[in-house]
């Protein structure tokens, strides 16, 4: 547990210190933050680093299809209360990225950690964490992630047993049953509004009957568990039947999720709800998303929306029509190279959007506009999007590298 003995040998620092040399070497070359890169560097010299780096820490860890960038940032927020945090607060969120994160925060008492999805079961055994949180599972990055049952059931596999306390999401039937191989789970009503991945049952297959909130399977019996914690409107309320209001920066509906699944995590090392909810309204904009930016005379609102539940989380948010709309959609590596995924998208709910749209993959995402009704331009790019876009804020979403292209030429 936390304490300030030195877990390191001599191996592990010189690997730290070899790691920390290379990521400068990296941010010097402009080639970003060198985490990655850095922490591969370290993990080759010490292969044993992260469980070393993660010993004297009370660790958490947050894995989701989407959201964990954010919830992650609000967890810290919150625990940041009760100690000093050391967090991948850039989301660099697979071991080697995990690991330069924690070799930052050598005082640290938490280590709050996202988790890419496919590496939840390896960066649990490494690091013995006090908690685990899980938000959601949905389809993503189709060419290469695997099908969201498969996920589902190395998260079940790769945490049976766990000491962890998990904190999971009641309404998704696909990190129940993930959650469920667990002893100690607390069940979160946090809400679903992205069912296209969750309507057979996960345990037997059966057909998944969901009347209003609830769910369940009517061959099998698999149902949704009580949860102790839920987000009510504008309130979470906690198991002992308190409403704490919640004052986000943040917009929309899924950030008062997170923000619910963020205050029992908190709760779980002795933070109380209100000092949690407090904390977590410092947060203005978690790496770029949700910054409203200036550029050619115009505020633009940057929105990250990486696969089909992104999306229509990312559209109930946005302002009212006439708002202008730019949609860029990149298909390189990170993003995942397969754009099928978009015809997953209601686009129908931007009619009445003037829309505008960009990226290497433009042409794609055109044809399916066209297929929903909508009205649009195709433009070469972001200025040319800006200067045909009729007055008033801009609403700019885009996929993964496409929304790391628009940050660089807005100067975010």
């Amino acid at each position: 547990m936390a304490g300030n003995s030195d877990p390191l040998t001599p191996r592990a620092k010189l690997a730290v210190t070899a790691g920390k040399a290379v990521a400068a070497a990296s941010r010097a070359a402009g080639r970003g933050s060198g985490s990655v890169i850095g922490g591969r560097v370290a993990l080759k010299l010490d292969p044993d680093l992260l469980a070393r780096l993660a010993q004297n820490l009370d660790v958490t860890l947050v894995s989701a299809t989407n959201g964990k960038t954010t919830t992650t940032r609000l967890i810290a927020e919150a625990l940041g209360a009760a100690g000093e945090v050391v967090s991948n607060a850039l989301g660099a969120n697979m071991p080697a990225g995990i690991t330069s994160a924690l070799a930052g925060g050598s005082d640290a008492k938490f280590g709050v950690i996202e988790v890419d999805e496919k590496y939840l079961a390896g960066v649990a055994r490494d690091t013995d964490p006090k908690c685990i949180a899980l938000l959601n599972l949905s389809r993503d990055q189709l060419d290469r992630a695997a099908e969201t049952r498969m996920l589902a059931e190395n998260w079940r596999e790769g945490l049976a047993g766990s000491k962890a306390v998990v904190v999971a999401n009641a309404d998704d039937p696909l990190v129940v049953w993930a959650a469920s191989s667990s002893p100690n789970v607390i069940w979160v009503a946090a809400g679903q509004m992205w069912k296209d991945d969750a309507w057979s049952c996960p345990s037997c297959g059966g057909v998944m009957q969901r009347p209003g909130d609830d769910w369940f399977c009517g061959e099998c019996g698999f149902r949704r568990p009580t949860p102790s914690w839920a987000l009510s409107g504008d309130h979470v309320l906690d198991p002992h039947g308190s409403a704490w209001p919640i004052h986000l920066q943040l917009p929309g509906r899924a950030n008062k999720a997170n923000a619910a699944s963020s205050a029992a995590v908190a709760a779980v090392f002795g933070v109380p709800p209100q000092v949690a909810l407090e904390r977590m309204y410092r947060v203005q904009a978690v790496a770029g998303r949700y910054d409203v930016v200036q550029f050619m005379q115009r505020d633009l609102r940057l929105l990250l929306a990486k696969n089909p539940a992104g999306w229509l989380e990312t559209f109930s948010l946005i302002d009212p029509p006439p708002t202008p709309v730019i949609l860029s959609v990149n298909a390189r590596g990170a993003d995942g190279t397969d754009t099928s995924w978009l015809w997953d998208v209601d686009y129908t709910r931007l009619t009445g959007h003037p829309i505008f749209v960009v990226g290497d993959r433009k042409l794609d995402l055109a044809v399916r506009l066209e297929v929903a009704n909508q009205h649009f331009q195709v433009c070469d790019n972001l200025d040319q999007a800006v200067q045909l876009a009729p007055p008033g804020r801009i609403e700019v979403i885009a996929n993964y590298t496409a929304f790391q292209d628009l940050r660089r030429r807005v100067g975010n």
